[in-house]
């Protein structure tokens, strides 16, 4: 009886996951292998590694719990790196880009014993394997109270006559078409639509993760296209470096830029990785279930901002953040509000109905309604973004990528 009560227990669904309950594990005995795309020199990857020792340091695990693996290509290389950190010892691994997943998959299926735990991926809830689990952040809050900087900002330029054309005018350097970035830029442009409802964007789409040049480049020639201010979704200093020098106000992402850029950062939005990772070691030691799909939100401390830099920043837009940022916790203001009268439509009409890809296949067959009560429901279905929806108000300069 009591192997058909551990049977049954480990079959159990709970929202969100599915996964064997496991036998505890002492902390002392816990080892965390962390595979980066880069290293510290991208803002992404350094935001990871700055993640893992805050939690590392938040836990008390000693130095020797804790093992980086820097400059991992997105190949077979992601596996034989995952196979070493279990030779090593690791019971928790984890890699941090989307091009990782499908060779930690392959590793996760040969060590049923070991937790492997990735961000971006969106194969962990069909998969169904109870060792690999996905886990994002509903970063899309984080850059619309980061676009609320922006439109602001705008409206100010606007008052002052400072304005390049005749309409308040963005520039978005993106990385690639996926909808994780096309739900980041969107719900940034909504941000500055909902202070600057006259705001129009640009984006321009770089094919890399990480290339300071290409980045640069992409932001330089957004500011000669006449956009007033510039973010991204990319991993260099190349498009704030770009703003700097051309005195253009800057919306940076994973981190300040107020050092290097004193005179045009704003305010910078990041997903804090430290309460995945807290979360990850507590259910490890529990011997609980790790969640499939995990969604860190502002509630959890995964969704934060940085000061704003009052040098460069509209007057009164802290407390502007701040006013939003209690409207989303409450519930009372949704990012993809399709409810709103002309705030979200796709060429000239309202948007009431949206099948979106959370079950992703090869063909990518749209299979989830994500349109209901009045906005889109994004990363409720599963954790990584599915909205790419193309809106109007903002013009794709190259989408090849």
């Amino acid at each position: 009886m009591k192997k058909i009560a551990a049977l049954l227990l480990s079959l159990i669904l709970c929202i969100g996951c599915v996964s064997v309950i496991a036998e505890p594990v002492a902390q002392e005995n816990i080892k965390l292998g962390v595979i980066l795309l880069h290293d510290e020199l991208s803002t992404y990857d350094l935001n990871f590694y700055n993640s893992v020792m805050e939690a590392a340091a938040n836990l008390g695990l000693s130095e020797d719990q804790v093992i980086v693996k820097r400059n991992i290509p997105e190949s077979e290389a992601c596996a034989e790196e995952a196979r070493d950190l279990v030779d090593e010892g690791c019971n928790i691994v984890f890699a941090d880009s989307f091009g990782h997943e499908s060779f930690l998959l392959e590793v996760a299926k040969e060590f049923p014993e070991v937790e492997f735990c990735h961000a971006t991926g969106t194969m962990a809830h069909t998969e169904n394997l109870p060792n690999f689990h996905n886990a994002f952040a509903s970063i899309y809050e984080g850059r619309y109270l980061a676009g609320i900087a922006a439109g602001m900002k705008l409206n100010e330029l606007k008052a002052a006559g400072k304005l390049k054309g005749e309409k308040p005018l963005m520039g978005y350097v993106g990385a690639f078409t996926y909808a994780e970035v096309i739900s980041g830029y969107t719900s940034f442009y909504l941000g500055a639509k909902a202070v600057c409802p006259d705001v129009e964007m640009k984006v321009q789409f770089t094919g890399s993760w990480y290339d300071e040049k290409e980045e640069k480049a992409a932001a330089e020639a957004l500011i000669a296209l006449g956009c007033d201010l510039i973010s991204q979704h990319a991993d260099s200093m190349g498009a704030p470096t770009a703003c700097e020098n051309a005195g253009i106000p800057n919306i940076s992402y994973n981190g300040s830029t107020l050092e290097s850029c004193p005179n045009t950062f704003i305010v910078s939005s990041r997903i804090n990785w430290a309460p995945y990772f807290e979360y990850l070691v507590r259910q490890k030691v529990a011997g609980e279930p790790i969640a499939t799909d995990w969604v860190g939100t502002i509630q959890t401390g995964s969704v934060v901002l940085t000061d704003v830099n009052t040098a460069a920043a509209a007057e009164g837009t802290a407390d502007a953040i701040a006013d939003v940022r209690d409207e989303l916790l409450a519930g009372v203001r949704h990012v993809f509000d399709t409810a709103a009268e002309g705030f979200i439509t796709v060429n000239g009409e309202a948007l009431t109905s949206y099948m979106a890809d959370v079950d992703t296949d090869e063909a990518f067959t749209a299979d989830t309604e994500a349109v209901s009560d009045g906005y889109f429901h994004e990363s409720e279905y599963r954790s990584a973004p599915y909205f790419n929806v193309a809106i109007d108000g903002i013009e794709l300069l190259n989408s090849k990528f």
